[in-house]
């Protein structure tokens, strides 16, 4: 006979933060787990922003977790609605289920539904397959169903050998062009390892800065707080093998760092920058060709350049995928 399921509500950052070697062995356990939904990310995300109060549930059975739903709610001018941890600054999130255990999914919901304090649930940025859309809706409440974000995709092909063959002909010009020019000036792409993360990060946020003033505008990591949450996130995120860092380095200069992350079928783009100095060289170009060549060959099927409709995304043959939002809202005068 199956033990029941213990549902718990975190409220303290002392009890999120002593969840974490349970929640990485739960997020392992997890086919849809992505690196934002892992502890590295969410316990940073938390640590760094706390822009609420935690309600976050998690799921036990015989003592080991097997769910877990990382939310927190705001209560603000558009009512008192749980929001998901990582809000902002994660491109995808779901719930954390152990497809072994069942009926977690249910303890989660009547762990939620017994919290008085909340009108409406958002769970937002939820890719598809997500185990977050498969969730009952409580009792007494409704719930919508929403597209919410584009995200870009690029199928990678099976052909590890030439992993870059399937891009766009004009792509593949432009990255041959700009890998001669590199050349021509005895540059290279390094690789990141983890205990030179500081470094890769100082020279990110110098080139990401450099990057948006060019273009008179201030980038993410202008934020005290976003800086800090890279500070704590990044390190742990390498040490799980998670992060994918790259520099390219012309005449002993960086010119521009990419940052990726890559778990499971896929490998993710998520934020890089460049010296304007080296514009000629194209950077970024060079960068990204690397990335993608590089998840291929460790095996990825997809390479996702999460949210956002830049151009630049189509122009390596991406297609979008749409994020979708769910909110599930109680009935009555405050729902």
């Amino acid at each position: 006979m199956r033990e029941p399921h213990v549902a718990t509500t975190v409220r303290t950052w002392q009890e999120l933060e002593a969840l974490a070697s349970d929640w990485w062995d739960l997020w392992r356990r997890c086919p849809t787990a992505t690196p934002f939904t892992s502890p590295a990310w969410l316990l940073a995300w938390w640590h760094s922003f706390e822009p609420g109060s935690l309600r976050t549930v998690a799921v036990r059975e015989s003592g080991r977790l097997v769910g877990l739903a990382p939310f927190y709610l705001e209560d603000g001018p558009l009512g008192r609605r749980l929001l998901p941890l990582g809000i902002g600054l994660s491109d995808l999130f779901d719930l954390l289920l152990d497809p072994a255990s069942e009926g977690v999914a249910e303890a989660i919901l009547e762990a939620m539904a017994a919290e008085p304090d909340w009108t409406s649930w958002h769970l937002e940025e939820l890719p598809e397959g997500a185990a977050a859309l498969t969730l009952p809706c409580p009792a007494g409440c409704t719930d919508q169903v929403a597209a919410q974000s584009a995200r870009p995709v690029l199928d990678l092909p099976d052909n590890r050998i030439d992993a870059l063959a399937t891009l766009p002909s004009a792509k593949r010009r432009k990255l041959r062009m700009a890998g001669h020019r590199v050349a021509r000036r005895g540059g290279i792409v390094e690789t990141v390892r983890a205990e030179d993360v500081p470094g890769f990060l100082a020279d990110l946020i110098r080139l990401h800065g450099a990057r948006w003033t060019a273009r008179e505008e201030a980038g993410v990591l202008a934020d005290d707080r976003v800086r800090r949450f890279h500070d704590a996130s990044l390190p742990a995120l390498a040490e799980a093998g998670l992060a994918r860092l790259y520099r390219l380095v012309i005449e002993g200069q960086v010119a521009g760092a990419y940052y990726g992350l890559r778990h499971g079928p896929a490998a993710y783009a998520y934020l890089g920058g460049f010296d304007p100095d080296f514009s000629f060289e194209s950077p970024g170009t060079i960068l990204l060709g690397h990335a993608i060549e590089a998840a291929a060959q460790e095996g990825a099927v997809r390479f996702d350049l999460l949210r956002g409709r830049e151009p630049y995304k189509y122009e390596w043959g991406a297609a979008d995928r749409w994020n979708q939002l769910r909110v599930i809202r109680r009935a009555g005068p405050h729902g």
